[in-house]
C-alpha cells in the first residue's frame, strides 16, 4: 500500500492537501483547498487497490472513470457532488464536495455522555429527510451499500441528514483484486448494518439500503449496537426491550424493513413513506387520541349553573334539587308499613323518589342536562377564545389546531411523510440599521431573527478596504451587497463567511435571512474592516529613453491564434456537453455558449492546466470569472456567452460545459 502523500501536497496545480479525514483498507480521505476555486475546501478519496492480482493499469483506469461517471451524475442537495477525477503519480483520486457537520456516531456518542439518546420524533424526522434521498439514488439504478450513523452527515448550515462515502470505492478494489471471477462475500458494507445478501453474496438492491437504514434508526434509538439488538439464534431483532413503549406503527415499519429475506421487506423508499404514513394514522384512528387543550376548555362541571343555556334550565334544576330535598327529608322519617294481615294493603311510599319510575325520569333529565349544558357551555368557551381581550377589537384570532398526542408516545408525532402542503406564511418584514464600524477594530453583534425575516447591517466603505464577515448562526446565512444592492460576488451570496476587498466606495449591506423551515434563531456577527497598504515602490531613477529596437511581429498579441467553437444547445434546452483540445500561450480554444436568462451556465476544466475566462455577450468578463478553473452561476441576459481556455503552458485539457434550468 502507498503512504498518505504528505500534508501540504498541491496536486494537479490546484488541490492543496490540508490534512487526512479517514483511512481504511481500500481507500484514504484527504481534506483538500481547492484553489481553482478560491480556496474552497473539498475532499479528495484516494482509491487504494490491493497489491495482488490488481488489473493492469489502463484497465484499471477505464473500471475507475466509468464508475465515477455514474456518481457524477447525482445532483442532490443532500448528497455530496462529485466534482473530478484525477490519476496522478500512479494514484486514482475523486474530488468530492466537502461537508461541515458532525456524524450521526458522534452526535450519538455526545448524548450518551449525558444518559441521553435519540427520540422517537426526532428518528421520525431523519426517516422523513433521507427516504427522499434513497427513493433519488435508487431511481438511478445506484445503491449506498453503506449506509450507518458514521455515514450520515448532519450539516451545519441547514440542519439537514448528508448521506456521504459511498461504497462505490470499497467495491471498485474489490473487483481489482479478484479480476477474473466472481468477488467474495463481504465486499461492502459494515457487519450488523448490512443485510445477510450484501455481506453473504455481494448482492445489494434497494432493500439493502432500506435495511440499513433501519438498523442505524434503531441504534440511534437505543444507543446500543446491532450486535447487542440482534438475536443470532433466532435471527430476530429485539430492539424495543432497549427502550420505552413507541408508537406501534413505527415499531410495525422498522421491524418490517429489518426482515431477514429481501422479498419480505419494503421494496423501495416510497412503500416506506406510504406505510409508515398509513400505520400511523391507523393507529390514530384506531385509538382516539388525546387532545391536549387549553385550560378554558376544560371548564368544572360545578360551573355549569353560573350560566344560562335555554330558558327551562333554571326551572328544571330547581325541580331536581326540590326533589333531592325531599328524598333526603323522606329518608328519615318512618315508611308506612302494610298490614300483613290486610291481603288488600298496599304500602305507601315514604317519597315519590322510591318509585323507580321517577327515579328513571330523573336520571334521563340529568343526563339530558349534562350533555346540553356542557355543548352550550363549551361552544360558548370557544367562541369567546376567538376574539380578542380588546372589547373594541372585533376580527377574530386564528385558530389552531390542538396537539395530537398518541397514548404510547412521549411527544407528538408526525403523521405526513409526503412533502407538506404549503401554508400561509406570515408577510415578511425587513429591518434596517446602521453600523458605525472602526477601521482595523473587530465589530460583533448577537441578536435573534424570525422567519421570513430579514436584517440589513449598512455600513461605509471605502474602495480597497478588505472587509471579513463571520456568522454564527443555527439556520441564518448572510449575503454581502455593494453600493448597486447587488452581491458583491458569486461568493458573497448566502454564505456564512466572505473575505475580500470591497470594489467602490459607499454604503455596504450585510443582509441576514432566515433559512426556509426554521421559525427563529440567535446569531452572532463578527465583521472586521482593515485598510489593504499598498507594497511600497521606489521612485525610478530617470533614465535616458533607449531608442526602440524592432521587434518581431509573432510575439505581438495579433499573432495569437482564437480557434472558435460554437456549442450547440437549441434554444431553452438543457444538458451537458464534454470537448478536449490543446490551448497554450500562442492560442486560445473558443466555445460560444447560448444562454437564456434565468438559466444556470456551468463550466469546468477537467484535465489539463488550463484556466477559464468568461464572458457576458456585450464581451465583458463575468464577476469571478478570469483565470478560474470553475465556475457555475445564474445568467440574467439571453445572449451568446463567451468562454475562453488559456494556458501559460501547451498543454491538452478536457472541459464540460452544462446548461440547466
Amino acid at each position: 500500500m502507498q503512504p498518505p502523500l504528505p500534508i501540504g501536497t498541491v496536486l494537479q496545480n490546484r488541490y492543496r492537501l490540508a490534512k487526512i479525514l479517514g483511512q481504511g483498507g481500500f481507500g484514504r480521505t484527504y481534506l483538500a483547498e481547492d484553489q481553482g476555486r478560491f480556496r474552497e475546501l473539498c475532499a479528495l478519496k484516494e482509491l487504494i487497490p490491493p497489491q495482488t492480482n490488481a488489473y493492469p493499469l489502463e484497465k484499471t483506469k477505464e473500471l475507475f472513470q466509468r464508475e465515477a461517471a455514474i456518481l457524477y451524475q447525482i445532483q442532490h442537495p443532500q448528497i455530496p457532488q462529485f466534482r473530478a477525477t484525477f490519476e496522478q503519480d500512479g494514484r486514482l483520486f475523486l474530488v468530492q464536495e466537502y461537508v461541515e457537520g458532525k456524524t450521526y456516531r458522534s452526535l450519538l456518542a455526545e448524548r450518551k455522555n449525558t444518559g441521553q439518546k435519540f427520540s422517537e420524533g426526532e428518528i421520525l424526522q431523519l426517516l422523513d429527510r433521507l427516504l427522499p434521498v434513497l427513493n433519488y439514488i435508487h431511481g438511478k439504478g445506484i445503491i449506498h451499500r453503506d449506509i450507518s450513523p458514521d455515514n450520515i452527515i448532519l450539516r451545519e448550515r441547514d440542519n439537514l441528514p448528508v448521506l456521504i462515502d459511498f461504497g462505490v470505492v470499497k467495491e471498485l478494489a474489490t473487483r481489482f483484486q479478484y479480476p477474473d471471477k466472481a468477488p467474495p462475500a463481504t465486499m461492502v458494507g459494515k457487519l450488523g448494518y448490512a443485510p445477510s445478501e450484501q455481506i453473504q453474496t455481494g448482492r445489494a438492491y434497494a432493500s439493502s439500503d432500506l435495511y440499513s437504514l433501519a438498523v442505524t434508526s434503531v441504534v440511534l434509538l437505543t444507543g446500543q449496537e446491532p450486535q447487542v439488538l440482534f438475536d443470532e439464534s433466532t435471527l430476530s431483532w429485539n430492539w424495543y426491550r432497549w427502550i420505552p413503549p413507541i408508537h406501534p406503527g413505527l415499531t410495525l415499519v422498522l421491524n418490517r424493513m429489518l426482515s431477514y429475506r429481501p422479498g419480505d421487506r419494503y421494496q423501495d423508499a416510497r412503500e416506506v413513506a406510504r406505510a409508515l404514513n398509513d400505520a400511523l394514522n391507523y393507529q390514530s384512528q384506531a385509538s382516539p387520541p388525546q387532545v391536549k387543550t387549553p385550560p378554558a376548555l376544560t371548564p368544572n362541571i360545578s360551573q355549569v349553573e353560573t350560566l344560562a343555556v335555554g330558558s327551562r334550565l333554571p326551572e328544571l334544576k330547581a325541580e331536581i334539587r326540590q326533589n333531592i330535598s325531599a328524598k333526603e327529608t323522606s329518608s328519615v322519617k318512618t315508611p308506612i308499613s302494610a298490614d300483613p294481615s290486610d291481603p288488600d294493603s298496599i304500602p305507601t311510599p315514604s317519597s315519590s323518589l322510591d318509585n323507580p319510575w321517577v327515579v328513571a325520569f330523573i336520571g334521563m333529565s340529568l343526563a339530558i342536562l349534562a350533555g346540553v349544558g356542557s355543548w352550550t357551555l363549551v361552544s360558548y368557551l370557544l367562541q369567546r377564545q376567538a376574539v380578542l381581550p380588546n372589547a373594541t377589537t372585533t376580527q377574530p384570532l386564528p385558530r389552531t389546531e390542538p396537539t395530537v398526542v398518541f397514548p404510547d408516545t412521549k411527544e407528538p408525532l408526525p403523521i405526513n411523510l409526503e412533502p407538506p402542503t404549503p401554508t400561509i406564511s406570515p408577510e415578511p418584514v425587513t429591518y434596517s440599521k446602521r453600523l458605525d464600524i472602526a477601521e482595523n477594530q473587530p465589530f460583533s453583534l448577537s441578536d435573534k431573527l424570525k422567519a421570513n425575516a430579514t436584517v440589513n447591517y449598512t455600513f461605509a466603505g471605502k474602495q480597497g478596504q478588505k472587509l471579513t464577515a463571520s456568522l454564527q448562526e443555527q439556520g441564518i446565512l448572510m449575503t454581502i451587497l455593494g453600493p448597486n444592492e447587488e452581491p458583491i460576488d458569486n461568493r458573497s451570496n448566502r454564505v456564512t463567511r466572505w473575505e475580500g476587498e470591497l470594489p467602490f466606495d459607499g454604503n455596504y449591506v450585510v443582509q441576514l435571512s432566515t433559512v426556509r423551515g426554521v421559525t427563529e434563531s440567535e446569531y452572532k456577527l463578527d465583521l472586521l474592516l482593515t485598510n489593504v497598504q499598498p507594497t511600497p515602490t521606489e521612485t525610478p531613477t530617470p533614465t535616458e529613453t533607449p531608442t526602440p529596437t524592432p521587434t518581431n511581429e509573432s510575439s505581438t498579441p495579433s499573432n495569437l491564434v482564437i480557434d472558435t467553437q460554437p456549442v450547440d444547445f437549441p434554444e431553452g434546452a438543457t444538458g451537458t456537453q464534454i470537448f478536449s483540445g490543446e490551448t497554450s500561450p500562442e492560442s486560445i480554444k473558443r466555445f460560444l455558449v447560448n444562454v437564456q436568462s434565468g438559466q444556470i451556465l456551468s463550466v469546468r476544466i477537467q484535465n489539463g492546466e488550463a484556466t477559464l475566462d468568461i464572458r457576458h455577450p456585450n464581451g465583458l468578463l463575468v464577476d469571478s470569472g478570469s483565470g478560474v478553473g470553475e465556475w457555475e452561476s445564474t445568467v440574467d441576459e439571453d445572449g451568446e456567452y463567451q468562454i475562453d481556455v488559456k494556458s501559460t503552458n501547451k498543454t491538452n485539457f478536457s472541459v464540460d460545459i452544462s446548461v440547466r434550468n
